[in-house]
């Protein structure tokens, strides 16, 4: 199952799963399906993060152009909030976010398109996170913005626990985006 999000762009993915008395499987991204749904992706990247701490946030990160990467987001052990803001100058939904909470048990993901800032907070300890990307890692097109100065409503009082980087990260008011949006209608 595919569903919008009020970003355009952002979907929450649900594969669908087949169970009987040994467990289940489920299929998370299937290239020709997707295609038909209008998802032509090419996954050139996984990435698996282990977070031992509740509370840890990782984020709001992006990769520049002409290295940025679209993500599919998906949590394999425990649980998170996982958001993407839109960060394309000129776009009607700039500075807006959304956020999925995606767990082992409900099997979700998350499609973080080019041009979102992307970061999850975890909501249980020993929390697994798997995620794909459409281009490979380019350090020098890395980069973050601070995660409590973009309005995001991550629930509860949090005080995450941080990377050095992700806690030295600029605030968005301070901080130029490198996407454009353009209206193709």
């Amino acid at each position: 199952m595919i569903e919008q999000t009020d970003l355009p762009g952002v979907l929450i993915l649900t594969p669908q799963r087949f169970g009987d008395a040994r467990g289940w499987f489920m299929e998370t991204w299937n290239a020709d399906r997707m295609a038909e749904a209008g998802l032509d992706l090419a996954f050139v990247q996984d990435n698996h993060s282990f977070s031992a701490q509740k509370g840890t946030l990782r984020g709001l990160h992006y990769q520049s152009p002409p290295r940025a990467q679209d993500k599919l987001v998906r949590c394999t052990r425990g649980a998170i909030r996982d958001v993407a803001v839109d960060i394309r100058r000129g776009s009607p939904t700039f500075g807006r976010w959304v956020r999925v909470d995606l767990t082992a048990e409900n099997g979700r993901q998350l499609l973080v398109p080019k041009g979102f800032l992307h970061g999850f907070l975890t909501l249980a300890p020993d929390t697994e996170v798997q995620y794909k990307c459409t281009d490979t890692y380019a350090p020098s097109h890395d980069g973050a913005v601070r995660w409590n100065t973009v309005g995001i409503d991550w629930g509860d009082e949090v005080e995450p626990v941080l990377s050095a980087k992700d806690a030295a990260a600029p605030a968005m008011a301070d901080w130029q985006s490198p996407f454009d949006w353009k209206d193709e209608a």
